[in-house]
């Protein structure tokens, strides 16, 4: 396979526009271009690869950053050998021709056509996966970006319930259908306070629909009931402190003991008190 090809190519590609850069077996660059993203685009890269080199597809080999993808899946159809790499290795190819940190298309395709021709055994060789396996594939992948958004949206309403209604969040987790069940029948800790004892009842029965054995129904019912305890906040708290210190000053059953002579005449030399005079200054 390595003696087989004879030309390389570097692909750059992005979400619209993608950039290709066409070395000969001598590293020198024969041409280069943009291609649109899509069908009509794709077709047209294919046409001047082949048209620009005069060789097989298998004699060509493209370098690209992404080892899937639309681009991926056209080259590999049209028998080109695709070769993929990691982007954070890449960069350090780049660093043999620049140190620059600008974002250049035309600087990574030459990259990573020239780092294909120097270093194949840096590269990954793709080939064209079973359909089940590509299936497969994408269900994984769409489970882990579901399982993102369910994380992300059950932070969020942890952090709504933490501001207004601490007893519910309490109970278990926010993402959970049992807890999105119960929050819909009691989204407020007042609509929790006027529940009845009956629809108390009714929400606990429904924990063994969905199979919750961390916590029983009286146990839900307590903490239910917590929402008719308005929570103190901590101004309260320090208000009800200094409400309590005021008193405990003013009560008449707290007397202070007598100081010490020796102590007390040391106070009254630093207040202004002159032996002689009626009363001390202070």
């Amino acid at each position: 396979m390595k003696d087989e090809v004879r030309w390389f190519v570097g692909f750059d590609w992005a979400m619209e526009q993608h950039r290709a850069c066409l070395l000969d077996a001598e590293g020198k660059r024969v041409a280069e271009r943009d291609v649109r993203h899509g069908g009509a685009g794709l077709l047209e890269l294919c046409c001047w690869l082949l048209e620009k080199t005069g060789a097989r597809p298998e004699e060509i080999a493209v370098a690209i950053e992404t080892p899937r993808g639309p681009v991926v899946e056209v080259l590999l159809e049209r028998g080109f050998a695709v070769f993929a790499i990691n982007p954070k290795q890449l960069d350090r190819f780049r660093d043999r021709f620049t140190v620059a940190g600008a974002k250049d298309d035309s600087l990574d395709a030459y990259v990573l056509g020239h780092s294909l021709r120097t270093d194949r055994h840096a590269f990954r060789r793709l080939a064209i996966d079973d359909p089940l396996v590509i299936e497969l594939r994408e269900w994984s992948r769409m489970y882990d970006e579901l399982k993102q958004e369910q994380s992300r949206l059950a932070n969020r309403v942890r952090d709504q319930l933490w501001r207004y209604y601490p007893q519910a969040s309490e109970l278990g987790d926010p993402a959970a259908d049992w807890f999105l069940d119960l929050w819909e029948k009691v989204p407020t800790p007042a609509q929790a306070a006027r529940v009845t004892r009956s629809a108390k009842t009714l929400v606990a029965r429904s924990w063994p629909t969905h199979r919750i054995r961390a916590r029983t129904g009286a146990e839900t019912k307590a903490k239910m009931n917590e929402a008719k305890q308005r929570p103190v906040t901590k101004s309260q708290c320090r208000y009800t402190e200094s409400q309590q210190c005021s008193r405990s000053r003013k009560s008449p059953g707290i007397r202070r003991s007598p100081r010490p002579a020796r102590e007390q005449s040391k106070i009254n030399n630093t207040k202004g008190f002159h032996p002689g005079s009626p009363r001390s200054v202070w």
